[in-house]
């Protein structure tokens, strides 16, 4: 009987402590996820202990200052160097590909689809982003997406793509992707994906500017069987 009672002790104070650990890993996630701003486009703000832009455009005057700034390739509206210099410090580290590298100034790391490295204590990864069925983003450019790690919690910006092999695969908690066609994937393209990979949480992207529209980011919701948050661009 004191058998039975111990194991009933025990596989309850496991499940006390997986639910607690659901629990405070939801907190994170809350927390990670009220960090992340959407300013339009694909231009995405991350404010956590650094401050990390992704592909900055259209940036206002007075933007807050850049640790890191993170450019997935050289298009006019991803590499911007009038935007980076709103943002950059003397200090700012950018991580971008070679073919954007060459248009600005500072220290630049370059990468490639594959690349793993630590930026200020923060950890980044290059994944694939390219085009299967049009040519506006060619595999061959060898043009990024960025996985950011912020407290644990891994924060994909998928750049402009289509659904790739690549993704398929991936692990993350936080997904921005690209629904608003032409360029990039569709809604539902989008949302076949990451149904596929399976994100936490979705923030849909590239609409709202040049293609797509908040339709676009309606219709992913309702394709995507996990939780969508859609943002209202802050700028």
């Amino acid at each position: 009987m004191i058998k039975k009672y111990g194991i009933f002790f025990i596989a309850v104070f496991s499940l006390s402590g997986l639910l607690f650990a659901r629990e405070k890993g939801g907190d994170k996630m809350k927390d990670v996820l009220s960090k992340i701003h959407w300013l339009g486009h694909a231009t995405t703000m991350i404010d956590a202990e650094k401050v990390i832009y992704i592909d900055p455009w259209k940036l206002k005057e007075g933007a807050k200052k850049a640790d890191i700034i993170l450019i997935t390739h050289d298009h006019f509206d991803h590499c911007v160097p009038s935007d980076v210099k709103k943002i950059q410090k003397d200090d700012t580290t950018i991580v971008t590909v070679k073919d954007c590298a060459g248009k600005l100034n500072g220290d630049i790391k370059i990468v490639k689809p594959g690349d793993k490295i630590n930026v200020k204590g923060i950890d980044i990864e290059a994944v694939p982003a390219y085009n299967v069925n049009k040519d506006f983003h060619p595999k061959s450019k060898g043009w990024v997406g960025f996985i950011v790690t912020i407290n644990g919690v891994r924060i994909y910006q998928a750049g402009d793509t289509d659904m790739t092999e690549e993704m398929k695969t991936l692990n993350v908690d936080i997904a921005l992707l690209p629904v608003g066609g032409t360029y990039t994937m569709t809604a539902n393209e989008a949302a076949t994906a990451a149904n596929i990979f399976k994100p936490k949480v979705v923030i849909p992207m590239h609409w709202g500017d040049i293609v797509g529209s908040r339709a676009d980011a309606e219709a992913f919701k309702k394709a995507f069987t996990g939780e969508t948050v859609i943002l209202s661009p802050e700028q």
